[in-house]
This record gives C-alpha cells, structure tokens and sequence, in this order.
C-alpha cells in the first residue's frame, strides 16, 4: 500500500512546478517578448485580432527556437555522463514552458479584443499592463523564494516590472 503524501509534501511538489515552469528566465523572457510584440504589432493600428496573431505565432516560433537550441546545448557528454538527443529535448521542452505560458494572459486579453468583447484599444493597453503585472508578481517571487527581506522583494518586484513599464512608454511614443 503506498501512503499519501502529506500536506507539506504535496504543497512543495506544487511549489517545485511552480518554480520550474512559472518564475524562470524563459518566463520573464516570454512576457517581455509579447509585450515588445504587441508594441511593434499594435503600433501600426493594428486590430486586436491581427495583433493576437502577430503574437501567437512570433512566441511558437520563439519557443520552437528556444527547444531546439537548448536541445543542442544539452546534447552530448554532461559532466561524467552522456546526455541522450531524447533526454536534451526532453529538458529543454521542460525548461522552455514558460515562454509559452508567460504570453497566455496577454494573449487571452487580445483574444477578449479579437472577439469584440472589450474595444481593441482598451485590449491593447489592457495585455500590455497585465504583462507588467506578471512581470512584478516574477520579480517578487524571485526575491521572495531566495529568502530576501520584504523590502528587497518589493524592489525585486517593481524593478522586473519597470521592464514592462519602459515597453508601455514605447508604445505610448510609437503611438
């Protein structure tokens, strides 16, 4: 019979994952990628619509490259090891999810736009600040998990959001 994991362990498995697929690199990345994109893409007045795929395709691409180039990178001797073409895709697939799922607001805000539910200008505006939402919530959480003082995470914060912030001036001069 095997035994439930307990609570804690349960809550540090979902911590783990979090980590590993939302607070990484690859997202921070992601985020500040679809955000340039939405500034270049919706800088032309462009429609929310043209606009989600302008982004959608650019992050694919960008992940496909992202997959392969890590894939490339892991391959071959490791250490004291021999790292295996199916093993190096398999951690690069694994380290590059959150490029992918860093653009999924944005994306389901232009979408909102796309649809007609909310005005393509508001949609715009609206995935590009939620953009430096995620941004902080990533610089906080960074911070936070190293341990550092709240003062320090709060900074943490807003300086990964100041990323967002300098492309939203972007697009406020484009525009």
């Amino acid at each position: 019979m095997s035994e439930q994991p307990t609570s804690m362990e349960g809550r540090s498995q979902a911590h783990r994952i979090v980590r590993a697929t939302f607070v990484t690199e690859e997202s921070v990345y992601g985020v500040l990628l679809v955000s340039g994109m939405i500034v270049a893409s919706g800088g032309h007045g462009e429609s929310a619509w043209r606009v989600f795929w302008s982004v959608a395709v650019t992050v694919v691409v960008f992940w496909a490259a992202h997959v392969y180039a890590g894939t490339v990178a892991h391959h071959g001797l490791d250490d004291d090891r021999i790292v295996g073409l199916g093993e190096s895709f398999r951690i690069a697939r694994r380290r590059s999810r959150g490029l992918l799922f860093s653009a999924a607001i944005p994306l389901l805000i232009l979408l909102l736009g796309a649809t007609r539910a909310i005005p393509d200008t508001f949609a715009l505006w609206a995935a590009l600040w939620a953009g430096v939402v995620v941004l902080a919530v990533l610089g906080f959480v960074a911070f936070h998990r190293r341990g550092a003082w709240w003062p320090v995470q709060i900074l943490g914060s807003i300086v990964t959001a100041a990323f967002g912030i300098a492309l939203i001036v972007l697009k406020a001069v484009v525009h």
